[in-house]
């Protein structure tokens, strides 16, 4: 049986080990850099130019950067392109694909070593290691994924800045602490495209997790916006259908089942932050070691000090959340081939992969004898 998640613990110990602000939440973020908002004209509405209109619809933008999103591609009316000086007719459909995360960082090149998985001259997939930050934000300023990036493309680019490529190609992120692949882009308009990919759901993202507790399926789909937990700012929760939080989906399928732990494939359908976290963590399936969703602590299993000591002596091992972006794909913005990149588990996971297949098989054995 799998203990209920108690939001105060984990509230408590947040505060003690005084991890991740709700602003380091923030900087981690949503997988999705935009959202993609959809503006029906009403039956009154005078005729008024498609960016004055945005602008009078949209929170945190500007009529500069509704300009620029215009110009790129990110408007359309009806699933046409216009110019900035389109005037809207009642009941137009008007989608405008909106940056979701307004604050900006200035992005100084650092040296830093990538682990680069694939390049060519429009898209960089990159293998992040645990423990790297995406982008810079608060409190990371430096030292993170997209500072390295930034060296990486000046190297080839030498006039190459935020104006020409924001975010240096930044189209999506993952967290500070699980590792895996993400792809860039090289190109204002390789970023476009990649972006709308996102937007539709089409890329493929597959994640490796270690999670407590066994299940009775094999197989199934999480479902429930995800949003701020309401009285613990530092957490992220689950939430009915309705006007509070985003829509989370999150197919998953059992790989190896452990007794304890349990391996298990996660496909998402969205990008919400923290996503698979908060969902399996909602089903009583926290992430092994997730010091945030209660997974630092023992959700299924005996009370003997043996098995505390084992458990412990995993946490070591793994001293993150066991979670791996394993499967990317996507279609190459410019030779529209479909591109599908899988990349192996870190040692880290496999080694504590390996240590609890190793304790439930000699456990096994030792009820046996």
């Amino acid at each position: 049986m799998v203990k209920r998640i108690n939001f105060a613990k984990i509230q408590e110990a947040l505060v003690k080990k005084e991890i991740e602000t709700p602003e380091d939440i923030k900087d981690d973020g949503a997988e999705e850099l935009y959202e993609r908002l959809v503006i029906v004209v009403d039956k009154g509405q005078e005729p008024l130019r498609i960016d004055k209109f945005i602008l009078s619809k949209v929170v945190n933008t500007s009529r500069n950067k509704i300009q620029q999103a215009i110009d790129n591609g990110m408007v359309t009316v009806n699933n046409q392109k216009v110019k900035s000086n389109y005037k809207t007719r009642p009941f137009d459909q008007i989608i405008f694909y909106s940056d979701n995360d307004p604050e900006t960082y200035e992005i100084i090149p650092e040296n830093i070593p990538l682990n680069i998985f694939y390049e060519d001259d429009h898209v960089l997939v990159i293998n992040k290691p645990a423990g790297m930050v995406v982008h810079p934000g608060s409190g990371n300023f430096s030292g993170t994924l997209i500072n390295g990036v930034a060296w990486h493309l000046k190297k080839q680019q030498p006039d190459l800045d935020e104006t020409k490529l924001p975010r240096f190609g930044m189209v999506h992120r993952i967290d500070k602490n699980t590792s895996g692949l993400i792809v860039l882009a090289k190109s204002e308009l390789a970023a476009i495209k990649l972006a709308k990919q996102f937007f539709d759901h089409s890329v493929q993202r597959k994640y490796i997790a270690l999670v407590w507790g066994n299940f009775e399926e094999t197989e199934g789909t999480i479902t429930g916006n995800i949003a701020r937990h309401q009285r613990f700012r530092k957490l992220m929760d689950v939430y009915p259908e309705g006007d509070h939080g985003k829509e989370a989906i999150t197919h998953f399928s059992v790989v190896e089942d452990m007794k304890y732990v349990s391996l298990v494939e996660c496909r998402l359908e969205t990008g919400r932050t923290h996503q698979i976290r908060v969902h399996m963590q909602h089903i009583g399936h926290p992430l092994f070691n997730d010091d945030v969703y209660g997974g630092d602590t023992i959700v299924k299993g005996t009370v003997f000090s043996k098995y505390k000591q084992f458990v412990e002596n995993c946490f070591s091992i793994c001293t993150r959340q066991a979670l791996h972006a394993k499967t990317l794909g996507f279609v190459h913005p410019f030779t529209e081939k479909e591109m599908l990149f899988e990349s192996e588990l870190p040692e880290d996971l496999k080694s504590v992969i390996e240590k609890w297949r190793n304790y439930i098989n000699n456990s096994q054995l030792a009820e046996r004898s």
